[in-house]
């Protein structure tokens, strides 16, 4: 699994999928800068997104599985925000994860991402951690054990281990931990909170009251302008909010591609519904997602939808679920995070208007300082609801489906990505490469190609090529055999590639080769762009 992965990077930096961001000055950990193939790949995961979800939504008629019809509309809101939404969401406090320092190798992990095991020799017992998982992860225990305890690969059978990978959480004491760069015990540090929102500066003092954050998440932007919404528009209840934008986490290691990545793009919906029916509305949104990752081409036992247990739902969770996607990179069995999908209750906009809230019990109540004041007041204003039909005032309730735009555009490079054979021009069997990416995101739509450089072939495909290019992103190729031109864009995850040959001047036809099938077919060049248009979608 790690030999597919390593050539799909490799495909994607060949290709202009992806490139290690500044990376001739030695790139810089956590960010990836997409190529001219990868930015047309993305967009067409976003414009898919906001099509299906909002633009191309009938807000008449309830879909399949929808309690009722509902209205969508759009925000952009702005990167940086008043410092206070950040105190009342919780992030300000919150948003933080736990890293142990290694004082020998200088190096910095996620303490809930270090794994290890007991290992004891002659009496010795020692933790040995690694930052691998699976069965990576157990043969570089033992390796890193053989070479502590002076040992040959021979003499393996003398060390007695203690049970299996454990988190290095489950450890209390770090001076018998060896560290997964380490030669020597106990250089570990005690895990200490590192807050992963990006601190920035607004104006030109530069003094510690001009401090703000870049957004770590873009949901509280339509929170803090439900409102404004409500007000600028028609919308009523249920009605749904969508976004798609950038946030920032400075993971501590940011690791497998883009999967962890410190800038990364969000595709987000708050969904705002009457409390009553928010369980419907929170099943109706789980399934939906799921389906629009099946309908694109992720399908079978790569991807699952999982619903939390309660030891994992967040303190204002009503319940929530994930949709995985077994990555290449990740060990057999394990899947990683392509969106999750939340019952949110009404925690939200009740912080944001009265502060943060809390939970005590069953309940969510106001956290308070030691003389009973707010700890983070809210703004103080009215975010609730007023129904005209039943004349109820009340805070909406609300659902969440939150998808990272740049782990779907991995999870699809990653099922696309496939080996196989094809026929050459002499239709002699030829292994290639290809991506057999869903028609709708393919980053080329077609590829003109004219079978040779004379006889007319390249001013008709050069003419097809332009009358193509009004309604699609299409791609023109003349050089080389017409063989190695289809393997190129098989490679490029193309679907389809139109050649202009002998009959075309003839009878005006052209040939239409399917990436997948590898079926080819004619059409006339008058019905071409129609032909391709209804495939493509």
């Amino acid at each position: 699994m790690a030999m597919e992965m390593d050539q799909l990077v490799a495909l994607c930096k060949r290709r202009g999928y992806l490139f290690q961001s500044s990376e001739i000055y030695g790139g810089l950990n956590g960010f990836w800068d997409y190529g001219p193939l990868g930015v047309e790949l993305k967009r067409n995961v976003r414009e898919a997104w906001w099509r299906d979800m909002v633009a191309g939504h009938n807000e008449l008629i309830a879909p399949p599985g929808a309690p009722e019809p509902y209205q969508m509309v759009g925000l952009d809101c702005s990167i940086i925000m008043h410092p206070q939404v950040w105190k009342c969401s919780g992030h300000f406090d919150l948003f933080c994860d736990f890293m142990v320092d290694c004082r020998e190798s200088k190096r910095r992990y996620r303490h809930d991402q270090v794994n290890g095991r007991w290992v004891e020799h002659r009496g010795r017992r020692v933790f040995v951690a690694t930052e691998a998982a699976g069965d990576e992860g157990l043969r570089d225990t033992e390796q890193k054990a053989l070479k502590f305890f002076n040992l040959r690969n021979k003499d393996a059978g003398e060390l007695q281990w203690d049970g299996g990978l454990v988190s290095l959480t489950t450890v209390t004491d770090h001076a018998e931990v060896l560290g997964p760069d380490a030669k020597t015990l106990g250089t570990l540090t005690p895990p200490r909170e590192f807050n992963l929102m990006f601190k920035t500066i607004v104006g030109a003092m530069g003094g510690e009251e001009d401090a703000a954050f870049l957004r770590p998440e873009t949901a509280q932007g339509i929170f803090v302008n439900f409102k404004n919404v409500l007000d600028s528009t028609r919308v009523g209840l249920p009605f749904g909010v969508a976004q798609i934008g950038k946030r920032f986490r400075n993971e501590i290691t940011p690791r497998n591609f883009t999967f962890r990545s410190r800038e990364f793009e969000q595709m987000e919906i708050e969904f705002f519904c009457r409390p009553d029916s928010s369980p419907q509305w929170y099943a109706y949104w789980r399934d939906r997602r799921y389906r629009w990752y099946i309908d694109l081409g992720l399908a079978g036992d790569r991807l699952r939808l999982r619903d939390h247990s309660k030891d994992e739902l967040s303190h204002y969770s009503c319940g929530t679920a994930d949709i995985e996607y077994a990555f290449p990179f990740l060990p057999p069995g394990e899947f990683g995070e392509l969106e999750g999908v939340a019952h949110r209750g009404d925690f939200d906009l009740r912080s944001h208007m009265e502060g943060k809230l809390v939970r005590q019990g069953d309940q969510l109540v106001l956290e308070v300082d030691a003389e009973g004041k707010p700890r983070h007041r809210g703004s103080g204003k009215d975010l609730s609801y007023f129904d005209d039909q039943t004349k109820q005032r009340f805070v909406p309730h609300v659902i969440e489906p939150s998808a990272g735009a740049d782990r779907a555009t991995l999870a699809f490079l990653c099922q696309a990505y496939c080996e196989d054979e094809a026929p050459d021009e002499n239709g002699v069997p030829q292994k290639r490469t290809v991506l057999k990416l869903h028609p709708r995101l393919a980053p080329i739509k077609a590829a003109v190609f004219p079978l040779v450089k004379k006889d007319g072939m390249p001013e008709i495909a050069r003419d097809l090529y332009g009358e193509l290019k009004t309604r699609m992103n299409v791609f023109y190729d003349e050089k080389g055999a017409v063989g190695r031109r289809y393997r190129r864009q098989d490679e490029a995850g193309t679907p389809y590639c139109v050649t202009i040959d002998g009959q075309t001047l003839q009878d005006g036809t052209v040939t239409i080769r399917d990436r997948d099938s590898l079926r080819q077919w004619r059409v006339h060049r008058r019905e071409l762009v129609d032909e391709l248009a209804g495939r493509v979608g």
